[in-house]
């Protein structure tokens, strides 16, 4: 009898393979802390992504309209489209569209954006809109021309200040 359990071992407690119990909430309760950590930071990478491209979109209309205006004082657009635009674009979509120019350029179009740059915050191409008889900070388009635009979220960026007023 005690010849049959010589060539065995028997095995440990120590040699099981895998995770108790109690191992395992640990490693849970880990890995939740650490999501729960990330996933703010996360958020804040996004929205500040979306003020960078808010900002970049605001720029580049406010060039497009800037140069319409420079292109309209110095005579090289057709003549304005109504007595109050002040020589600034009717709308958003005649920039590209595009406007007749003047004098030997009157035969071609001049476009001043490819497209109207998406809103990142209200995911649109829908900006809310200044002319320049408006009030600087009017929710509101009174239709002469286009001097501003806005983003129309109502949402407040990093700073605290409405989008709509960046």
């Amino acid at each position: 009898m005690g010849s049959a359990n010589v060539g065995k071992i028997r095995p440990t407690r120590h040699s099981r393979r895998g995770m108790t119990l109690v191992e395992l909430i640990v490693a849970f309760t880990i890995l939740m802390v650490l999501t729960s950590m990330a996933v703010p930071l996360a958020r804040s990478n996004v929205r500040r992504l979306q003020e960078r491209q808010l900002r970049e979109a605001l720029v580049e209309v406010r060039k497009a309209i800037d140069k319409y205006k420079d292109y309209a004082d110095s005579g090289q657009l057709g003549p304005p489209d109504g007595v109050d635009t002040f020589n600034y674009p009717k709308t958003l979509d005649a920039m590209v569209e595009g406007v007749k120019g003047a004098g030997k350029a009157a035969d071609t179009k001049v476009k001043f954006l490819r497209r109207i740059p998406l809103d990142p915050m209200t995911r649109s191409r829908d900006w809310g809109v200044r002319s320049m008889q408006d009030d600087p900070k009017s929710q509101g388009w009174g239709g002469q021309n286009v001097f501003d635009v806005y983003s129309k979220s109502t949402e407040r960026g990093s700073d605290g200040t409405p989008y709509s007023e960046w």
